[in-house]
């Protein structure tokens, strides 16, 4: 399987709550939910961290319901943001300064479609 590259640039393939969830593993979503509710201050529980991916129409993390990011990117039908004809807008200027991986993987992806 290739890398399935979210909308906003993060690599859900490598993502830990996408692994435990296609590996079904609930001790490891218990591991990704105690982390991410210590690294963003929230409530999430390994009943949480259930995802198929941001592209998926499946399950996703409950963030992924409500990222402005994604919503933009499904309604302007793009593959990911490094498609859209107003790369790089505010929302992604914004993320990126969280996730600067996510940054490089779409810059890299918009270098070779411009």
């Amino acid at each position: 399987m290739g890398k399935i590259i979210s909308y906003c640039g993060i690599i859900c393939s490598e993502c830990p709550a996408y692994i435990a969830t296609t590996n079904n593993d609930d001790s490891e979503k218990e591991k990704v939910a105690n982390i991410w509710a210590k690294e963003y201050n929230a409530e999430i529980t390994k009943d949480d961290i259930n995802c198929e991916g941001c592209l998926s129409d499946g399950c996703v993390f409950n963030h992924c319901n409500v990222c402005e990011i994604r919503k933009c990117a499904k309604e302007n039908g793009v593959v990911n943001c490094a498609h859209c004809s107003d790369y790089s807008c505010e929302k992604l200027d914004n993320f990126f300064e969280m996730a600067p991986s996510a940054k490089i993987v779409l810059n890299e992806i918009f270098s070779k479609i411009k």
